[in-house]
């Protein structure tokens, strides 16, 4: 099984900030994975690491077989790698639509079109020529998974994608999440709401002071121990 992603001994800063202290995890083709813990343990930097937004000052990177030495907002999105990041951050300017095309602008050929991402979120071809920002919460959120799944990703990182959202909106991303996973798009999700990860993922790594300190496989039974790692 080929890696599309791998973080070896990683150190990265914000500033003077030393956030990252030798951290190593890794995504597979077609896998789920969980990265969990605290707030504050990390678990955004390693995204913020691999766009560049945080400094990698140690370690390597890997996107498949390029070597990520100078990270940048678009390399990984060149190499189908994209994310899904905390706060959505849609473009307020933009219609519904417009904001799935932004997702397309890396060129990747592949299944996913406007018109799959509509059949997977209907509500938004219903609101295609809203403002992409008038949208509820959970919508926006829809709305986000769709402009990544329009790259044709691989790999698709979502940083904490239910954040805010009302139990039965996190129930019905949950539902997408493993649909995405089920047509071969591999996941690294970012969460706190361990239901979902024991719903979503195959494995977990969880983070504490800027390292994974421990792994495991998700399996029935495993919610007791994944509530451990992000205990406060």
């Amino acid at each position: 099984m080929k890696t599309l992603l791998a973080l070896d001994k990683v150190n990265a800063f914000y500033g003077a900030a030393h956030i990252l202290h030798g951290l190593s995890l890794h995504v597979n083709e077609g896998e789920r994975v969980a990265l969990i813990g605290r707030n504050g343990v990390g678990k955004t930097t390693v995204v913020n690491t691999i766009l560049g937004l945080a400094s990698l000052r140690g370690g390597d990177i890997r996107l498949r077989d390029y070597a990520l030495t100078k990270p940048r907002t678009y390399i990984a999105a060149q190499h189908g790698i994209v994310v899904v990041p905390q706060g959505r951050r849609i473009v307020a300017n933009l219609t519904v639509e417009e904001n799935l095309q932004l997702g397309a602008a890396t060129g990747r050929k592949g299944h996913w079109t406007v018109p799959r991402i509509y059949e997977l979120f209907p509500i938004l071809q219903e609101r295609a020529h809203t403002p992409g920002t008038a949208l509820s919460g959970g919508q926006q959120q829809m709305l986000a998974v769709g402009r990544a799944l329009m790259a044709n990703p691989a790999l698709i990182l979502l940083d904490e994608p239910t954040e805010g959202l009302a139990p039965v909106i996190v129930d019905q991303l949950g539902r997408i999440f493993n649909q995405v996973a089920a047509q071969g798009t591999a996941l690294l999700l970012i969460e706190q709401n361990m239901t979902l990860v024991a719903r979503v993922a195959e494995r977990f790594c969880a983070m504490a002071k800027g390292a994974v300190v421990a792994e495991g496989r998700v399996h029935e039974g495993s919610l007791d121990e994944l509530h451990r790692h992000v205990m406060v």
